[in-house]
């Protein structure tokens, strides 16, 4: 649904007509699925009928990067740590290569022995690490 430039407005009350369901389920559920660590931004607009802008953020590769280190905090878990590899790939910020080191490298078979706090703090502080050092 999305144009060439990336974006598309979605009509609420007409979406949610035709699925049957409420528009603030629609709100819900767009905002959840298109979330700024997958490279979209979300905007809503309530009454006259509201709509829903969906966008996709084109950035460049060490502006991404750089984001996406700076998005990370002390911690992160693998589900939000795999979306943000697979933005990166998508964007073509990274190769595949480098986004399945990523991948292996923050891995939960590669966490494996540690305490589950620890796993997202050391995953975080890995990820980072492997990013910065793809920036220079």
């Amino acid at each position: 649904m999305l144009d060439s430039d990336g974006t598309t407005e979605i009509q609420r009350n007409e979406l949610a007509q035709s699925l049957g369901c409420v528009p603030s389920q629609i709100n819900y559920v767009i905002s959840s699925r298109f979330t700024p660590e997958q490279g979209y931004i979300v905007e809503s607009r309530r009454g006259g009928g509201g709509y829903i802008k969906i966008t996709r953020v084109n950035i460049d590769r060490p502006s991404l990067i750089m984001h996406t280190v700076n998005y990370i905090g002390d911690s992160i878990d693998y589900a939000t740590c795999n979306a943000n590899i697979m933005n990166l790939l998508h964007n073509g910020s990274i190769d595949k290569q480098s986004a399945k080191l990523l991948l292996a490298a923050t891995g939960e078979n590669t966490l494996k022995a540690l305490p589950q706090p620890e796993k997202d703090r050391v995953r975080a502080s890995i990820l980072k690490q492997m990013l910065l050092s793809l920036n220079t």
